[in-house]
């Protein structure tokens, strides 16, 4: 089985690099399921169930998300009754949404897990032992999970921790790209953070100048995201169908997306 996972989408930008670029990335790979993470879709910050549809019209079989995932008002009846994109598995009990998803494509499976870490985050439940019951439950021998998460240090422990019960560990949410991609010891896939498909000359694909004034200053400014040509960042996992092992793992990163 082959995976291709793109990085946090970020607002307009991100989403035309992706709709441009993701055709190609699919002819070039082949991959047999296409995720995402889209948490900031939406001008930045959370995703509206039209923006959803729209990467799923251009490709991608399953989204997911991370702390932004109910910026926007209408999004929990749409998590309600999609099945395809889920929210972190550790918000408390009885959030809108699912926090797992199994998806099925040409007589394969493949589970996805979405979890917040904590630290220097808000006050999720426990991912480590929230991984232990996605991993009991779930129904697929091929198992990914996305970790959303701050701290590089929280990222790699929780590698560690499931290393040779899940496929892969894909991380997101600080939108740079990590170098340290790799199988782990017991053939789970890992890489601390897979970066961002969004505005490139930004800071983690917000208006530069913004940023700057704000961190000068330290006077309050809305974000907003910046323009300009993109970059995409994604990996590419090769998993084996009968056991779930990770086989490869490959970075992906495209600049000057128009």
């Amino acid at each position: 089985m082959r995976i291709l996972f793109l990085g946090d989408i970020v607002g307009k930008t991100g989403r035309q690099a992706v709709e441009a670029t993701l055709p190609i990335l699919i002819e070039q790979y082949n991959p047999d399921f296409v995720l995402a993470n889209g948490e900031n879709a939406a001008a930045g910050l959370g995703i509206t169930p039209d923006i959803a549809d729209r990467l799923f019209a251009t490709g991608v079989d399953g989204i997911t998300l991370g702390n932004h995932a109910f910026q926007k008002r209408d999004i929990p009846e749409y998590l309600n009754s999609n099945k395809n994109i889920i929210r972190p598995a550790n918000f408390p009990p009885g959030t809108a949404g699912r926090g797992t998803m199994t998806l099925e494509k040409n007589g394969m499976k493949l589970s996805v897990a979405n979890f917040c870490g904590r630290v220097f985050m808000a006050e999720y439940d426990d991912p480590f032992r929230g991984a232990d019951k996605f991993i009991s439950e779930a129904p697929a021998a091929c198992k990914l999970i996305d970790f959303h998460c701050e701290a590089t240090s929280e990222k790699m422990a929780f590698g560690y921790y499931v290393d040779g019960r899940v496929s892969a560990v894909i991380g997101t949410h600080t939108h740079v790209q990590t170098a340290d991609e790799r199988i782990l010891g017991g053939g789970t896939a890992f890489i601390t953070d897979v970066g961002m498909c969004g505005p490139q000359d930004s800071v983690i694909g917000m208006d530069r100048e913004i940023i700057l004034r704000r961190f000068t200053t330290l006077m309050p400014e809305k974000f907003e995201v910046a323009g300009g040509p993109s970059v995409i960042s994604g990996v590419v996992v090769n998993v084996k169908d009968d056991t779930g092992a990770a086989e490869s793992i490959e970075r992906i990163l495209l600049r000057d997306i128009k």
